[in-house]
């Protein structure tokens, strides 16, 4: 079992109080014969009149190294993963990148980000950690 992100907890109680219901902490997918893996959350809403429903799956990151740069690309390398596995196994449910404001507001205006993000299509959530509320999705 990987270790929980610092901020999983905050991001989780984010979510519900955008009334997401949790279905997966975390949601394992097996991946051919030998692959496995554990994105952060699986989460399901239902939307407005229509009562159709909406599935995401959402990894969690901090930034907190001293290099905003290896976290993206440790991140990065996770997503797109996750994505492609995502793809063949659940087409419907879509990937989130979360992220907190404070990198997102110091790092993510950066060109490397920028294009990586226009590149790959990585959706994101911006989170506060503090007051546990989601404050922006970037589709």
């Amino acid at each position: 079992m990987s270790a929980r992100d610092k901020f999983h907890y905050a991001v989780k109680q984010g979510l519900e109080k955008e009334g997401w219901v949790i279905t997966h902490d975390p949601l394992r997918i097996e991946f051919g014969e030998e692959d496995k893996i554990s994105i952060d959350l699986g989460a399901e809403q239902l939307l407005g009149a229509e009562k159709s429903e909406q599935k995401i799956a959402v990894e969690i990151k901090s930034f907190l190294s001293d290099s905003a740069i290896f976290d993206f690309h440790l991140a990065l390398g996770q997503f797109l993963n996750y994505h492609l596995i995502l793809e063949e196994i659940e087409p419907e449910r879509l990937l989130y990148l979360a992220v907190p404001i404070e990198a997102y507001e110091s790092f993510f205006y950066r060109d490397l980000p920028q294009a990586a993000i226009k590149k790959y299509q990585i959706k994101l959530i911006i989170y506060d950690s503090v007051n546990e509320v989601i404050t922006k999705w970037i589709n």
